[in-house]
């Protein structure tokens, strides 16, 4: 866990800017990444924020095609294929304002697949 450094590019405290990364996920990613070219902990979880929306985006859709397969299957196909959206749905809005949360705190919190990406990325770029 690395403290924040006192100053970024934005003007912003870097855990403000570090929460807003993940505010529209790949697309908030993006703008701080190029907006902010020295605190490593913005760009940390402006590349987290990048990495993580971009295999949600592509999760979602291989649910969309797993659910379109399941209507195949007669009432059934159609309520797995529900609850398989709405619980993937839920976990990813938990892990999107957990992630923002602790950005907000100050913390580096690095997501299992996502985090070690995110970290690769961001100490080759600086």
């Amino acid at each position: 866990m690395t403290a924040p450094a006192p100053n970024t590019a934005t003007g912003l405290a870097p855990n403000v800017a570090g929460a807003l990364a993940y505010l529209l996920g790949p697309i908030t990613g993006i703008v701080f990444l190029v907006l902010e070219k020295e605190n490593a902990f913005v760009r940390f979880h402006a590349m987290q924020s990048t990495v993580f929306g971009v295999l949600w985006i592509a999760l979602g859709i291989a649910l969309s095609i797993l659910s379109g397969l399941l209507t195949v299957v007669p009432v059934l196909g159609w309520i797995v294929g529900l609850l398989l959206s709405l619980g993937i749905g839920a976990v990813g809005l938990v892990i999107w304002l957990l992630l923002m949360w602790k950005a907000y705190q100050g913390q580096e919190w690095e997501l299992p697949v996502a985090g070690p990406i995110a970290r690769k990325q961001v100490s080759a770029s600086l």
